[in-house]
C-alpha cells in the first residue's frame, strides 16, 4: 500500500465519529506513537475514524507500515513542504485589508504567552489560500505581502540579516496555507483529535474554530520541548557569529529563536482551543501547565499494554536471573546506546559471563550504528554485547535477567511495561515516566514496591552497579519481577486506557457543552 491510497468510504455528507490529526507518524512510521494510534483505533471498534496525515515531503513517506482496521472510513495525506516550483513568479498588489489581518496574526508568533484570539484564528483560516482572497502566490509575490514582511522584520528582527529573515519567514509560514486549506475542506466529524501539538495541533485549533466541534489533544512527549532540542542542535541553522557582529548576537541565533517562538505559539494555540488535554504521566501534565495549558482541562491517561500477551513469557521465567541485560529500542543517539555498551563493560568486571543484547531496528542512523559497533570492538566486548536487530519481544523476555533503558529522553516507554508484564526487573534513566513506572506513582501504586532501579542519564558506573545489584540476589530478583507484574496488571492494562478514551470520545461525540 502506498501513500496515494487516499479514500473516503462515507457517502457525501456522511458523518464520522473521530477525525484523527497525525503529524509524521501513523500509518507510515512503525512503533512509538504510531503503534498507540493503531492500538486505539483497533481497541475502540464502535467508533469510526477519518485520518488526516501531515508529512514533510512525499519522498519521506513511501510504504505504509500498517493496514487500517475496518473502522477507518477515511484517509487523506497532505505535505507541508509543497512544491513551489509549480508557481510562476509574477508581480501583484495583494489585498491590503487581508494582509493587515495577516500581519496581526503573525505578530502573535513573536509573543510568548498570548494565544491567537479566536476571531483572528477564524478569519485567517477562512481566507488563507482561498482563490480571490489571500493565495500562496499573493504571500510569495505580492507588494502587500512584502509590506507585511518588512514591517515584521523592523518590529522584531532588525538586527538579523534581512536575507536570513526573508527565507526564514517564507519557510515558517508557508505550511500554514496548507493547514488552512485542509481546515476549509474537513470531513464531517463529531470531534477532532490530535496526538501532538505542532502543525497537527494547530490544525486541530483551526478545526475547532471552523466547526465548533470538540477538539481533543493527546501529547505523548512534549512536542514543543522536543522541537526546541532539535532546533538547538540543528546544523542547517548557521549561527552567524563573527568578531564584527558578535555584539548583535548575544546567546542563541535569532533564526533559532524565530523557529522556537513559532512552535511555542502553535502549541499555545492548540492548548487554548482544546477541550481536553491528555498527558501520559503527571510530570508531562505539569510541563503542559508551564507551557500555557489551562490546568482545568488537563488530565493524565497512561498508555496500556495487553498484559495477557505476556502471560506465557511470565510462565517461562527461569527460577534464577539469566546473566543477560536487554535494551529494546532503536539504535539512535536519543536511546544513548553507547552508554549501555559502556555500562556492560563496567558490569563485566563483576559478572564476566554477562551479555548485553541490543534489540531493535538499525536502519534509522547507520552512522551511529557503526560508531556503536566500533565502541563494542574497542572495549573488547565482541563476545559480550550483541546487536540482534528487531526480535519478537514476547519470545525474548524469558531469556533476559533485566531490561535496561539508557535513554536521554522518553515519554512513557512501553518496553518497561512489557518487561514488567513478563516478570522481568527493569533499570532505567530518570527520564519521562520511568521512575513512576518502576517505583510507582505516589500512594497505593508506590506502596506495592519497586520493580527495579532508577539511574542518572549517561552514568555507566551507576548503571553497572545497578546491574550487579539486580542480578546478584535471586530472591530480590524474583520479588522485583513480581512487583512489576502486579503494577502493570493493576494500573497499565490496555483495558483501562480503552475505557478512558471510550469515555472521552462518548462525551465529545454526544454533543456535551465542553466549555
Amino acid at each position: 500500500m502506498t501513500q496515494h491510497h487516499q479514500f473516503n468510504k462515507l457517502a457525501e455528507g456522511g458523518e464520522v465519529d473521530i477525525c484523527l490529526l497525525l503529524e509524521g507518524t501513523y500509518p507510515y512510521v512503525r512503533g512509538g506513537v504510531s503503534s498507540w494510534v493503531h492500538q486505539i483505533i483497533s481497541g475502540l471498534p464502535e467508533f469510526t475514524f477519518h485520518l488526516i496525515f501531515l508529512g514533510g515531503h512525499p519522498d519521506f513517506y513511501q510504504e505504509m507500515a500498517y493496514e487500517f482496521p475496518d473502522n477507518v472510513v477515511g484517509f487523506e495525506v497532505h505535505y507541508l513542504l509543497s512544491n513551489q516550483g509549480n508557481l510562476t513568479p509574477s508581480a501583484r498588489r495583494g489585498k491590503s485589508k487581508l494582509f493587515t489581518a495577516w500581519g496581526s496574526f503573525l505578530s502573535f508568533f513573536e509573543k510568548k504567552d498570548q494565544p491567537i484570539p479566536n476571531n483572528l484564528l477564524v478569519d485567517v483560516s477562512e481566507f488563507l489560500g482561498q482563490k480571490g482572497k489571500l493565495t500562496l502566490d499573493d504571500f510569495l509575490y505580492s507588494r502587500a505581502s512584502w509590506d507585511v514582511l518588512t514591517e515584521r522584520y523592523l518590529a522584531s528582527a532588525e538586527k538579523q540579516s534581512f536575507v536570513d529573515y526573508f527565507w526564514t519567514y517564507r519557510n515558517i509560514y508557508q505550511p500554514l496555507f496548507i493547514l488552512a486549506r485542509i481546515s476549509q475542506n474537513l470531513p464531517n466529524a463529531k470531534a477532532y483529535h490530535s496526538v501532538s501539538t505542532g502543525y497537527a495541533g494547530f490544525l486541530g485549533a483551526m478545526c475547532h474554530q471552523n466547526t465548533d466541534r470538540p477538539f481533543l489533544l493527546t501529547e505523548h512527549g512534549i512536542y514543543t520541548k522536543e522541537r526546541k532540542i532539535d532546533l538547538a542542535q540543528a546544523s542547517w541553522i548557521k549561527d552567524r557569529h563573527s568578531l564584527i557582529d558578535i555584539s548583535m548576537h548575544k546567546g542563541m541565533d535569532i533564526t533559532r529563536k524565530t523557529w522556537i517562538r513559532f512552535f511555542e505559539q502553535l502549541g499555545l494555540s492548540a492548548y487554548h482551543q482544546a477541550e481536553k488535554i491528555i498527558a501520559l504521566f503527571e510530570g508531562n501534565r505539569q510541563r503542559q501547565h508551564t507551557d500555557g495549558a489551562p490546568s482545568d482541562r488537563t488530565q493524565v491517561i497512561v498508555n496500556g499494554i495487553s498484559t495477557s500477551r505476556f502471560h506465557a513469557a511470565y510462565e517461562k521465567r527461569p527460577d534464577s536471573p539469566p546473566p543477560v541485560v536487554g535494551l529494546v529500542g532503536r539504535v539512535v543517539p536519543i536511546k544513548d546506546i553507547k552508554t549501555f555498551i559502556r555500562t556492560i563493560r563496567g558490569a563485566v568486571e563483576t559478572i564476566p559471563n554477562l551479555e548485553g543484547w541490543i534489540i531493535g531496528p538499525k536502519e534509522e542512523d547507520p552512522t551511529y550504528v557503526h560508531e556503536c559497533e566500533l565502541l563494542i570492538e574497542s572495549l573488547g566486548l565482541t563476545n559480550n554485547v550483541k546487536m540482534l536487530g528487531s526480535k519478537n519481544v514476547v519470545e525474548i523476555m524469558p531469556k533476559l535477567g533485566v531490561m535496561m533503558l539508557t535513554s536521554i529522553s522518553e515519554a512513557q516507554p512501553l518496553v518497561l511495561l512489557e518487561a514488567m508484564a513478563a516478570g522481568i526487573p527493569c533499570i532505567a534513566t530518570e527520564v519521562g515516566a520511568c521512575r513512576e513506572i518502576i517505583d510507582g506513582a505516589a500512594g497505593e501504586d508506590a506502596a506495592i514496591g519497586s520493580a527495579g532501579e532508577i539511574i542518572p542519564i549517561a552514568s555507566p558506573l551507576e548503571g553497572a552497579e545497578a546491574i550487579v545489584k539486580v542480578l546478584g540476589d535471586r530472591e530480590a530478583w524474583l520479588k522485583a519481577g513480581d512487583i512489576g507484574k502486579e503494577r502493570v496488571t493493576r494500573y497499565y492494562d490496555e483495558k483501562l486506557m480503552y475505557d478512558a478514551y471510550r469515555a472521552l470520545y462518548k462525551e465529545a461525540t454526544h454533543g456535551r457543552d465542553w466549555i
